[in-house]
């Protein structure tokens, strides 16, 4: 019926228009007129087609993927969780780059900085980078002709070092995170040995000393409290532990903190880790403003893995406590101290709530 009506449209509007033209009393201005006529006919005509056409496909076409859906469902009920977290890792990922590209616009709009921007929104760009940074490498390698087949065949065999959050079930969020947290762990010792080793070099006795005794503190099992980390400030900003003068083998392990790659060389190294501790400090302070309260359990415990605690280990209410006085931690500090704020991620972590094993058998093996 569309097909008919769309013909007969046209073929109307084309008699009209040879009936017009073959008229030699009509001016320019009419001649104009009809071609403008015309035009509208086709334009509306093709278009009254195309939707007639247009709906009975997509509802074909819906119907088919019902089914297809329905025969993975019930033969092959592990590859339709695959199928359906790639889907939905799709729609989730569509979703974030709206609100990012939202988020900018008003940026440039307003002439905001986005170190004013409020928490969940700065916290949207930095994680909107990060999943992209990792994404782009795997783009580029799908653009050869039927290169996108391997990549899939990769991206199921290895989802955790491939894939971004949005194509991972819950739980492999879990079990991923889990995982990375524990390469992370390993850093732990390294940046413990590299502060007993920086000890010696310290002028002032007193920093010297309480560096000494923090560090046996941490080793031996216990928790400090925000106030002794506080006390050693000056440390991380003047001597061998600021980032300026700290030593290359002491910054690597630092980089496994943040997952950052150590094989660059020192000074932009440096520069990493000072620009990412930097932006987490913002962060910290924008939280600060929001409440961590306001936050979600599942926003405590992301905002817990970022800043070097596996929150999926601990309960609500541990992160949250955590999290808590992680904040008092970071809010006091200046710009110039993010050396201290990437060692705070160690000293405040390693032992909460029971102590790391990796620094229990190290102490073992001391004494």
């Amino acid at each position: 019926m569309a097909l008919f009506s769309a013909r007969l449209s046209c073929n109307m509007s084309l008699l009209l228009s040879r009936a017009q033209v073959s008229d030699m009393t009509m001016g320019l201005g009419t001649s104009k007129q009809l071609q403008t006529r015309l035009r509208l006919c086709q334009h509306f005509s093709t278009s009254k087609a195309r939707e007639g056409l247009g709906k009975p496909i997509i509802v074909r076409l819906q119907w088919a993927n019902e089914k297809y859906e329905h025969f993975l469902q019930e033969r092959f009920p592990k590859f339709y969780i695959l199928y359906r977290t790639f889907l939905n890792g799709f729609q989730l990922f569509f979703q974030d780059a709206k609100e990012v590209r939202g988020i900018r616009t008003r940026m440039l709009a307003n002439n905001t900085d986005r170190w004013t921007l409020p928490y969940r929104e700065m916290e949207k760009l930095r994680q909107f980078r990060s999943d992209m940074i990792k994404a782009i490498p795997l783009l580029l390698i799908s653009i050869p002709p039927f290169a996108n087949y391997v990549v899939f065949i990769l991206m199921y065999l290895f989802p955790r070092h491939l894939l971004i959050r949005h194509f991972w079930t819950s739980q492999q969020l879990v079990e991923f995170q889990a995982v990375n947290h524990s390469h992370r762990a390993q850093s732990y010792r390294p940046v413990m040995d590299a502060l007993m080793r920086a000890a010696p070099s310290i002028k002032d006795g007193n920093l010297q000393l309480g560096l000494m005794e923090l560090c046996g503190k941490v080793q031996s099992g216990g928790h400090p409290t925000v106030s002794e980390v506080h006390a050693l400030r000056t440390l991380f900003v003047e001597s061998n532990l600021g980032l300026r003068r700290m030593y290359a083998d002491h910054m690597k392990p630092l980089c496994s903190l943040l997952f950052l790659s150590s094989h660059l060389p020192s000074f932009l190294i440096g520069l990493r880790l000072n620009c990412h501790a930097l932006e987490l400090m913002h962060l910290d302070r924008a939280l600060s403003q929001l409440g961590p309260n306001h936050l979600s359990d599942a926003e405590i415990k992301q905002a817990c893995y970022v800043r070097g605690m596996n929150g999926y280990s601990l309960s609500s209410s541990q992160c949250r406590e955590w999290l808590a006085q992680w904040i008092q931690f970071s809010i006091h500090l200046r710009e110039s101290e993010t050396s201290m704020y990437l060692h705070g991620m160690v000293l405040l972590t390693v032992n909460y709530p029971q102590p790391h094993q990796c620094l229990l058998s190290h102490r073992d093996q001391g004494n």
